[in-house]
């Protein structure tokens, strides 16, 4: 009786946050424990990179390496091609997760016992970690949920996700002192391994034996489920994984390009205000960073809440298009905004909107979109799209600012216009998606029995 009791309240808290059946209570939980604890780890990893980098070249070398990276990614989405084709699913995430945390113990190694390293390393290595590390998990939950399951229990994922993202640093800024600066890599490594092995226990319970388990999306009994296409090749031969890539692309150009307008507003405003003071430099700095302080802060407790309260309501009533329409919607009003209006004040509470929708709802029904597609397309494609097509919005961003900043002398306004063209795009883009989605879904076979329930 106190059982029942007991998992009737906690199927109450998780039905606030998504409509998750009594059977899949258990799954679930560990599934969002798993997430957050590699958000957590990433977060913590994070802390380390930012004085390392600074020392190293300043922030002029952080919008640099955004370059090198896209390069390095290439190889790194070939090399992960390669192991998809060669290990099963247990194998791949052991293996791969295995390595980032051994890196972690190295480079806190490196740092403990030779001292400071150049901070570019450290810096790209973080990047492609936070990247493929991710996207591995949400392949690996687009694998073991059924299209109907995920589209309810993605919601529940994602809120972990969330609160990995807030409450992450937070747990750092209590232990930092505590263990020191470089200590939070082998913190890390630990939330790391902790996820590791809740994967593998979620893994144990759901399929004994991996060459029995098919993909989703209608492949015929008997078929051989891993190719060795490349993931480009995949995604371009895909009309829908094509219009996936382009709008993970275009949205990252917009909302980065949006992050440099606040930058500039941001300094340009600090510089307005202590101009002439005999400390104004260190004024200038004090007032940005308890300016990003205070943005980062809203716009991560305003994505708990919305991820919280309404992701499940709009996803459940309105649909995966309408739910893929909301943040370039959000968008096309601020940036509108910015262009009329280049004031702090409104390009603050833009992004703030824009930031908090993209972290909860956008996060959440991008990974719902990979539900209805093969387990090649899940693992190969998803990689790429999460990290090199991404990657490339950062670059074109990079390159647009140049090119107006350096070149053609664009003011605020000037570059909000360019990224209400780009919205547009990005709003025919989700809906064109949200169509083919309604199509894969409504031609994939309906399967009852893909998650078992964990006892």
């Amino acid at each position: 009786m106190k059982k029942s009791k007991k998992h009737g309240i906690i199927n109450k808290g998780m039905s606030l946050v998504a409509d998750v059946q009594p059977g899949e209570m258990k799954m679930a939980a560990l599934m969002t424990l798993t997430i957050f604890l590699i958000l957590a780890s990433y977060l913590t990893a994070k802390v380390v990179r930012e004085p390392l980098i600074l020392a190293s070249g300043g922030a002029e070398l952080k919008s640099y390496a955004s370059a090198f990276q896209v390069g390095l990614l290439l190889i790194i989405v070939h090399l992960y091609t390669k192991c998809v084709c060669t290990f099963n699913r247990r194998k791949l995430i052991n293996s791969v997760t295995l390595f980032f945390a051994a890196c972690l113990v190295v480079f806190w190694g490196i740092l403990t016992f030779l001292g400071p390293m150049n901070g570019i390393i450290y810096y790209l290595w973080t990047g492609i970690f936070s990247l493929v590390i991710i996207a591995q998990f949400w392949s690996f939950a687009n694998d073991v949920y059924n299209p109907e399951q995920g589209k309810r229990i993605f919601v529940f994922l994602a809120f972990g996700a969330s609160a990995g993202g807030v409450f992450g640093p937070m747990l750092v800024g209590q232990i930092l002192e505590l263990v020191g600066l470089y200590n939070l890599l082998l913190v890390s490594a630990s939330m790391l391994l902790i996820s590791l092995a809740l994967m593998n226990y979620i893994e144990s319970r759901i399929y004994l034996d991996e060459s029995h388990c098919q993909s989703t999306a209608g492949e015929e009994k008997g078929q051989k489920v891993i190719s060795h296409k490349g993931p480009l090749t995949i995604v371009m031969q895909s009309r829908y994984l094509l219009l996936i890539a382009l709008l993970a692309l275009v949205s990252n150009w917009v909302n980065s390009t949006g992050e440099y307008i606040l930058g500039r507003t941001v300094g340009e405003t600090a510089t307005q205000m202590f101009a002439g003071l005999e400390n104004a430099t260190e004024l200038k700095h004090d007032y940005i960073g308890g300016f990003y302080a205070d943005f980062y802060s809203i716009v991560g407790f305003l994505g708990l809440a919305i991820q919280l309260l309404l992701v499940s309501r709009i996803v459940k009533y309105l649909g995966i298009r309408v739910a893929l329409m909301v943040l370039p919607i959000i968008a096309l009003g601020g940036y509108a905004t910015m262009a009329l209006i280049p004031a702090l004040g409104f390009i603050r509470w833009a992004k703030t909107a824009e930031n908090s929708t993209d972290y909860s709802l956008n996060s959440t029904v991008r990974q719902i979109l990979f539900l209805p597609t093969t387990r090649e397309e899940k693992y190969k494609a998803k990689v790429a799209i999460d990290t090199l097509f991404v990657r490339a919005g950062d670059l074109l961003s990079a390159g647009l600012v140049f090119v107006g900043a350096e070149l053609l002398a664009f003011s605020v306004s000037q570059f909000a216009m360019v990224s209400i063209a780009l919205v547009l795009f990005w709003l025919l883009l989700a809906f064109l998606i949200g169509k083919e989605n309604q199509k894969l879904v409504s031609s994939a076979p309906i399967e009852t029995s893909k998650q078992p329930e964990l006892t």
